[in-house]
This record gives structure tokens, sequence and C-alpha cells, in this order.
């Protein structure tokens, strides 16, 4: 599996998920447009995970072939992935300010993905059973608009995933009124100092691995 971060809440991840399929099955979540000050997602796509139907989440259009999306709660199969979308608050008072959102879990080359999409609240214990064993999360951490790097942190350690990759926060050229990384790795205590360009894991590779963080550098 391979891992790339557009920045926002927007990764690529290039799978092939096994069986008689041999050909790599194309993966994104949440693309935005240019309105964001940094450079859209592009290509081909074969699914399209929208958290919301927010501009900074749900470009589509920005993709190319004839994708599947999706972007409510269900159990979906698609391309030889297993899908659970989990519906979720954008904002600590149920919905009212900012309506909801999708938390997206996938299991694809043995691996289990959760993309938190832009959290806002607390998770319920039958949200978090749900979430339970993951191998990689993706979580917003860059507060106003979600969850900061603090309630980021308690959560991460409700969950205990192998890795977790941080997203939503202020990336440079970014128009996002949100915080940068610092809140949260202040936090956590254990970002590294360098960043990955390109995450390429296989299950195996989690071997021994609990809450690493890593640090992913957004396309340009």
């Amino acid at each position: 599996m391979l891992i790339q971060y557009y920045g926002q809440s927007c990764f690529k991840i290039t799978s092939k998920p096994g069986g008689r399929a041999t050909d790599d099955v194309i993966l994104f979540f949440d693309p935005f447009g240019k309105d964001l000050g940094i450079r859209p997602p592009q290509g081909q796509a074969d699914v399209i995970f929208v958290s919301h139907a927010h501009h900074d989440h749900n470009n589509t259009e920005a993709l190319k072939g004839e994708p599947v999306i999706i972007d409510t709660p269900g159990e979906y199969a698609v391309k030889g992935v297993n899908v659970v979308g989990i519906d979720s608050f954008h904002d600590m008072e149920e919905g009212v300010t900012r309506g909801r959102s999708t938390i997206f879990i996938i299991e694809v080359e043995d691996l289990k993905v959760c993309h938190l999409g832009d959290l806002g609240s607390e998770l319920t214990g039958k949200q978090l059973e749900e979430i339970d064993g993951v191998d990689i999360l993706f979580i917003p951490v860059g507060g106003n608009y979600t969850i900061d790097g603090k309630k980021a942190t308690e959560l991460i350690r409700k969950i205990e995933p192998a890795i977790i990759v941080p997203m939503h926060y202020k990336v440079e050229g970014s128009t996002a009124d949100i915080d940068d990384l610092q809140k949260f790795c202040n936090e956590m205590g254990n970002c590294p100092s360098e960043k990955t360009s390109k995450l390429n894991i296989k299950k195996k590779d989690l071997e021994g691995k609990s809450m690493e963080v890593i640090i992913m550098d957004h396309i340009v």
C-alpha cells in the first residue's frame, strides 16, 4: 500500500486488493479545490471518499476516470476493498454548527485504515468499538473546525493504532484558519523531526509498532 498526502484531509492510497485482481486500485479521501491555496489532487481515481460536503473536502471533479463516490455512512465492498462509513459530528454541539461528517474505515491488503474526516466531537463507545484494531489512523489535529491537538492526542490513546498520520493542520501556502502541527506534537511528544514524502507499507511492517507518528510532506 502506497500512501501520499496532498494536504488538508486529502490522501491518495494506491493498493493491490489481491485475489484475482492484479491492477492497482486508487483511492482518494477528501479532495479539495484551488481556493485552499495549495495544489489540489489530480490523476485517475477508482474510489473517492467524501467525509462531508464542504468545499475543502468534496472536489471530486478534480479527479479523472469514472470513480465510485462514497459520501454517506454504511457498509460497502468496492474494487476489492471493504468499507465501513460511520456517522459522526463535525462539532461539539451534535452537528448544530457544522453538521455531520463520515468516518471511513477501509480494509485492504490485510490492513485496517481509518480516516476520521472532520471529526469535531468525542467518539462514543460504539464508534470506538468499530474503530478498534485499526492499523493506520488519519486524524485531524488543527482545531477550529475539528478536534485540536490535545483532543486528538486523547483520542489516539483510546484507539492505540500502530501508526498515526495527522491531517487537517496548517501547511505552507494553505489559507485554512487552523493550527499547525506544533500543538499536536507538543501533546504527543513523539513526532519525528523528518517528514515522509511517500509511505509504502505492508502488514508485516507494523510488527512491534504502537502509536508511531508519521508526518507526511504534502505534494506541491
